[in-house]
C-alpha cells in the first residue's frame, strides 16, 4: 500500500504531538543538572551560623570556609546521636506525676513541670539531647611556627557543589596552595576528605579530632564541653598503619569512629601533644593527604577511603537529583524566578542532607540544636509533606515508621487521660516520653497528621501491604479524635477543648474551644478514617459519623472566619502568630469551609496580619491557600515575602524560627509542589503560578495534593 506525502506529514505530527503530550516526554525533559547547577553556593569567606554541609539525612557534617571545622566549631551531627545526663539523685522517670485540669467535667493528668518535683521536671525537659559527635579541623601553622588565624588565609574560596554533593575548599597560606574536597557517604555515616597542599611538605598542616562531652545545651549553634574532660573518654584502640577506631564513652552513651587515612601519616593520641580528647593525623611528605571518618553507634566501622566515598557521592547525588520531580523557571521574564528557583534548589539540596533519617528531624535538621534536638511531631508535616508531592517517599519511609514504633506508648499515654485511642506526643526523641510543658500537654493539632500520611502513602502505593501497614495507626488515630471532642448537649453540637493550645499557641489554652484549622483537620481525618475502615472491607464506625456530622462548624464573625470561637478583637490583638485559619482551604482541602467565606478570609488575613511576626512555614501555607483560591499572584509573593522570618542565606538556611529553621524550607517545597502539580480538583498546568505571561514554568513528576 502507497501513502502520500500528506498522509506521512499527518501520521508524524500525530505521534509526535501524543508523545509530547506526555509529561515526562524527552521533547519537554528537564535538564536537571542544568537547573541545579547554575545554584551552585560559592562563598569566599566563613559564615559563623551558616555552614556549608554534607550529608546523607541521618549524618551530616557543618565545615566552614577550609572544608573542615578549623576556625568555626561547627557540628558532626546524627539522628542516632543521643545522650542522657545523670537522673537527679533518687529519681527516675516514672515518678513524675504532672497536673490534673479540669476538662469537661473530669480531672485529667497532663504532662506539665511539678513545681514538688521541679528537679526532676526540669532533667526530663533536658533529655534525652542531641549531641556533637566530633570536631574535625586543620592545624595550620605559618612558616615562624606560629598558628595560623582565619585572617592569614587568602584567594579564599568554597563551593558547594550541589549536583555531586561535595564541598570544594581552596585557600593559600604564605603563597601555600590548598585544595580540600569533603564529602559523605550516601548511606554510611561517614566523612570522606581530600587534601592536596603546598603545606604538607614543610610540615605546616595536620588534621586534628576533638570530642567534647554532650552539652545539653537548647537553641545552641555550637554543641559540645570542650572543659570537663574526666566525665567522659575518647579511647584508641585497634591500631593499624593506616586506621584506627576512637571508642567514645559519656554516661550511658556509647559510639565509635573509625579514621582511615591513604598516605603516609602518624597518628597521635593522648598525652602525646595534646588532652585525652584530642587526636591528630601528622602527614610526612608529599603534598596529598585523604582520610575518612567512619561514625557508627556500634563498633561496625568501615576501612572506606576518601576516594570511595567521594566517588559514592558523586553516584548518589546525581541519581537523587533525577528521581521525582523537578522544576525549571528560567523560561519566566518575572525577574523574582531566580530567587525563587535558588531557593527551590538549596532547600531540596538540605531537605536531603539534613532530613531524610531514621527519625524525623527537629527544627533545626542536623545543623546545631533547636529545643535540645527534640523533634515535634506537628511539625512533622511540614518536614515531610513535600517529598510526597514531589515523588520521593523513600526519603522519609524509614521515619515514618516512628507512628507504629510509639503506636502503643500513645495508647498508653490516651488510656491513661481516659481517652480511646492514640494520643500522639508533641515534642520527643529517640523513644516515647513527652517533654513537661504546658503546650506540649495541650496541643492537639498533630493528632491527625498520620492519617495524612497514611493517605499520601496509599495514594502514591495503593495496594494491601500499604493498608495493613497503617490500618492500626489510622483507627488509633481516629478513635482518639472522636472520644476527644466533647459533646455540648445544651447546643446538641461536638466541640474541641478547652483546654486547648492551638496551633498559634496566642491564646488562652483554658477557655480557648473551637479552633478553626482543628475543626478543618478532624473532619478531614475522620472523613478519611473512614474511607480507611471501608478499605479494609469494614463498616463505617458510629461515633466516627456521629462526630463528623455534629461537629461545629468553624467559627465565623462579620462574614469572616476567625481563629476560634468567641475570639474577641481578633483583627487587631491575635493579628500575629501563625494564621492557621488559612491552613483549612490550602494545606488542607477545605473539608466544613464555604470557599466565599475563606476568599474574603484570605483577602483580610494577607492586609492586615503583622508577618514580622510570624513563623516561616507562615508563608508558605498562605502560598498554599492562594493558590487554591485563585490567587495565584499572591501565592508567589508569599513565597518570596520579605519578612526577615523567612529569608534564606547563602547556604539556603532559612529564618523563621530558631536558626536555621528547616519547615521554612521543608514548606517552601510542599508549596512548590501544590502550586506546580495541582491539587485534587485543580485544572490546567501549573494551577498555583499566575497565568499573566511572565511566568513559564517546566514542572515533571509533581503528585497532586490533597
Amino acid at each position: 500500500m502507497r501513502f502520500s506525502n500528506k498522509y506521512h506529514l499527518c501520521l508524524t505530527l500525530f505521534f509526535y504531538l501524543a508523545f509530547t503530550s506526555c509529561t515526562d516526554s524527552v521533547y519537554n525533559k528537564i535538564d536537571r543538572e542544568k537547573v541545579v547547577r547554575r545554584h551552585n553556593i560559592e562563598t569566599t569567606l566563613s559564615n559563623p551560623k551558616s555552614p556549608a554541609q554534607v550529608g546523607n539525612g541521618e549524618f551530616a557534617f557543618g565545615a566552614d570556609i577550609t572544608g573542615l571545622q578549623t576556625f568555626v566549631p561547627f557540628n558532626t551531627m546524627a539522628h542516632w546521636a543521643w545522650h542522657s545526663f545523670p537522673l537527679p539523685e533518687g529519681t527516675k522517670p516514672d515518678d513524675f506525676k504532672g497536673a490534673a485540669y479540669n476538662t469537661h467535667g473530669k480531672n485529667i493528668m497532663y504532662p506539665v513541670p511539678d513545681p514538688e518535683q521541679a528537679e526532676l521536671s526540669e532533667w526530663l525537659a533536658g533529655n534525652p539531647h542531641s549531641f556533637n559527635l566530633g570536631r574535625i579541623g586543620f592545624v595550620l601553622s605559618k612558616s615562624d611556627g606560629s598558628m595560623a588565624a582565619v585572617e592569614d588565609l587568602t584567594n579564599t574560596k568554597q563551593v558547594t557543589d550541589l549536583w555531586n554533593g561535595i564541598i570544594i575548599s581552596t585557600f593559600e597560606l604564605e603563597g601555600k596552595s590548598t585544595e580540600v574536597i569533603t564529602s559523605c557517604h550516601p548511606e554510611l555515616d561517614a566523612l570522606g576528605v581530600s587534601v592536596k597542599s603546598d603545606l604538607i611538605s614543610t610540615g605546616q598542616l595536620k588534621i586534628f579530632f576533638v570530642f567534647p562531652y554532650a552539652d545539653g545545651k537548647n537553641m545552641a549553634m555550637y554543641l559540645g564541653d570542650y572543659e570537663n574532660n574526666d566525665k567522659h573518654s575518647s579511647v584508641s584502640e585497634a591500631i593499624k598503619e593506616n586506621s584506627v577506631i576512637v571508642k567514645r564513652k559519656m554516661d550511658d552513651t556509647e559510639y565509635y569512629v573509625q579514621l582511615n587515612w591513604q598516605n603516609r601519616a602518624e597518628f597521635l593520641s593522648g598525652d602525646t601533644i595534646a588532652s585525652e580528647h584530642r587526636f591528630y593525623l601528622v602527614p610526612s611528605g608529599g603534598r596529598e593527604l585523604k582520610f575518612s571518618a567512619v561514625f557508627s553507634i556500634d563498633k561496625t566501622g568501615s576501612d572506606l577511603s576518601a576516594d570511595e566515598i567521594i566517588s559514592r557521592s558523586k553516584e548518589a547525588w546525581p541519581l537523587f537529583w533525577e528521581s521525582g520531580a523537578a522544576i525549571d523557571l528560567s523560561g519566566s521574564s518575572d525577574p523574582r524566578w531566580m530567587e525563587l528557583e535558588r531557593r527551590i534548589v538549596l532547600s531540596q539540596y538540605l531537605m536531603k542532607v539534613n532530613e531524610a533519617g531514621s527519625l524525623p528531624p527537629q527544627e533545626s535538621g542536623l545543623v546545631n540544636n533547636g529545643w535540645f534536638g527534640r523533634f515535634h511531631f506537628e511539625m512533622i508535616w511540614w518536614h515531610y509533606v513535600h517529598y510526597a508531592l514531589w515523588n520521593r517517599w523513600d526519603q522519609i519511609e524509614k521515619s515514618l515508621q516512628v507512628y507504629g514504633n510509639y503506636l502503643e506508648t500513645s495508647k498508653q499515654r490516651a488510656e491513661r487521660q481516659g481517652y480511646k485511642g492514640a494520643r500522639w506526643p508533641k515534642c520527643t526523641g529517640d523513644f516515647d516520653r513527652e517533654w513537661p510543658h504546658i503546650i506540649h500537654a495541650m496541643l492537639i493539632w498533630q493528632q491527625p497528621h498520620p492519617i495524612y500520611f497514611a493517605e499520601l502513602d496509599y495514594r502514591l502505593h495503593p495496594s494491601v501491604e500499604t493498608i495493613n501497614k497503617w490500618k492500626d495507626i489510622v483507627f488509633a488515630t481516629a478513635d482518639f479524635m472522636a472520644d476527644y471532642a466533647f459533646y455540648d448537649t445544651s447546643q446538641n453540637r461536638y466541640i474541641l477543648g478547652p483546654p486547648v493550645y492551638i496551633v498559634s499557641e496566642n491564646t488562652d489554652h483554658l477557655t480557648t474551644f473551637n479552633p478553626a484549622f482543628e475543626l478543618g483537620y478532624w473532619r478531614f481525618g475522620l472523613r478519611t478514617a473512614q474511607q480507611w475502615r471501608e478499605r479494609t472491607g469494614l463498616a463505617r464506625d458510629k461515633k466516627w459519623d456521629d462526630v463528623l456530622t455534629g461537629l461545629s462548624d468553624l467559627p465565623v464573625q462579620g462574614g469572616l472566619y476567625v481563629t476560634h470561637e468567641g475570639i474577641d478583637s481578633m483583627w487587631t490583638k491575635f493579628n500575629f502568630e501563625h494564621p492557621a485559619l488559612t491552613g483549612v482551604f490550602g494545606m488542607l482541602p477545605g473539608d466544613g469551609v464555604d470557599t466565599a467565606c475563606f476568599r474574603r478570609t484570605l483577602e483580610k488575613v494577607a492586609a492586615t496580619w503583622n508577618f514580622d511576626r510570624t513563623w516561616g512555614w507562615d508563608f508558605p501555607m498562605m502560598a498554599m491557600a492562594a493558590a487554591r483560591s485563585g490567587n495565584a499572584e499572591l501565592a508567589v509573593e508569599m513565597l518570596l515575602h520579605n519578612s526577615p522570618g523567612f529569608q534564606f542565606d547563602e547556604h539556603g538556611l532559612a529564618t523563621g524560627g530558631p536558626f536555621p529553621y528547616f519547615p521554612s524550607n521543608g514548606a517552601l517545597l510542599s508549596a512548590v509542589a501544590m502550586m506546580a502539580g495541582g491539587w485534587d480538583g485543580s485544572k490546567g498546568q501549573v494551577p498555583g503560578f499566575p497565568p499573566d505571561g511572565k511566568w513559564k514554568v517546566k514542572a515533571e513528576g509533581f503528585n497532586l495534593m490533597p
